[in-house]
């Protein structure tokens, strides 16, 4: 389907759903029969397009070419040649491609707005000045709160933050400081200390979201990292890291064991915790299975695997090779999925079984 045709038919779909306006101050505002907003948090494998709007370098940036080739034909600020995992799933719930925070403009943000950032974790020390961290993305949701009260008013503004629905993606970059010689992380570190602090912020992030209204939490482990093909050169034999990859299973056993903990804990919390860690491993063990030719290589890099982070050459290398057919690959550049790739794994976000998304399905999370 064409980029205008998509569009189209997600404008369609959302003019035909409304049938609950109100105004303020002549401001007209309408929201969906079933109207579910959604909100955006993490790094690079939701961000579409904040990193575009901050002062930065082109190693946290994707507005450049071969990013953004096939689904928008131009470079939007996507880590992708198209589009990211929250992109469909706004699709799926009926809403229209969600507006990165920071870019300009004054949108209502009644659908939703993402928040993420490329390169950015829970910790702040995490690309520390150069993306936006966990708590400056909490910082843009009280703003977007206010907002909603001066426009919508606070019961409305209450019921909205109510219903609404945060999805996060966090920790990849976090635990990739433990391999980047350049991170300042002071080697070596005590692994399960430093998964206790990621949990411990995210969960404070998730809290404060609470305290908001929140109340319908989505949240994205941490794949297999140690099998991108930025680690995988640092590899002999070009392997998966093993190491760093146990690391990132030592987290979602902790991240589990948070959002059980947090239910207990705060009356009306509800979440979705969808297992990427396996759903990344199954398409890297059994490419053909998802209609994958190419799962250890990317399609945009150079060096082996192509795993050297130099696709579009404005990241201090120059000459990189692009693939012929990207649909064949699972990783676009040496850190990221392709549209295809993101399209799987927003299907199994959003209505995937107990045995990759659990206690509820997105789809369940929004229809609560």
């Amino acid at each position: 389907m064409g980029v205008l045709m998509y569009l189209f038919v997600l404008y369609f779909g959302i003019i035909t759903q409304i049938n609950h306006c109100f105004s303020n101050s002549m401001i007209m505002t309408c929201l969906p029969k079933k109207h579910g907003t959604l909100f955006i948090f993490g790094d690079s494998l939701f961000d579409n397009g904040n990193n575009n709007y901050i002062n930065t370098t082109t190693d946290y940036q994707a507005n450049y070419p071969p990013y953004g080739q096939t689904f928008f034909k131009y470079p939007s600020g996507r880590f992708s040649d198209g589009r990211m995992i929250p992109d469909i799933v706004a699709e799926y719930a009926g809403l229209p491609l969600l507006p990165p925070y920071l870019h300009p403009g004054h949108p209502e943000y009644v659908y939703g707005v993402n928040f993420a950032s490329g390169g950015s974790g829970a910790l702040s020390q995490t690309s520390q000045e150069s993306v936006i961290d966990l708590n400056t993305q909490l910082s843009y949701l009280r703003k977007v709160k206010k907002l909603f009260r001066e426009k919508l008013g606070h019961e409305k503004t209450e019921e909205l933050m109510f219903k609404s629905v945060y999805l996060f993606s966090v920790g990849s970059n976090d635990y990739g400081t433990l391999v980047d010689p350049n991170s300042g992380v002071v080697l070596p570190v005590d692994h399960q200390q430093f998964v206790d602090n990621v949990i411990e912020n995210l969960s404070n992030v998730i809290k404060e979201i609470y305290e908001l209204g929140g109340r319908k939490f989505g949240l994205v482990n941490v794949g297999p990292i140690g099998c991108s093909p930025s680690i995988r050169i640092l590899v002999r034999k070009y392997e998966c890291l093993e190491e760093i990859s146990a690391v990132a299973k030592l987290h979602n056993k902790k991240l589990t064991e948070m959002v059980q903990k947090l239910e207990n804990q705060l009356k009306g919390f509800i979440y979705s915790v969808t297992d990427f860690y396996s759903a990344l491993s199954q398409v890297l063990k059994y490419p053909s299975k998802y209609g994958f030719k190419e799962a250890s290589r990317a399609c945009c890099g150079s060096g082996p695997y192509r795993g050297e982070d130099s696709c579009g050459g404005k990241k201090g290398i120059k000459e990189y090779e692009l693939c012929e057919n990207v649909s064949e690959h699972v990783f676009f550049d040496s850190h990221h999925p392709t549209d295809k790739a993101n399209q799987h794994f927003a299907r199994l976000i959003w209505n995937g079984n107990g045995n990759v998304t659990w206690p509820y399905n997105l789809k369940q999370l929004f229809e609560i």
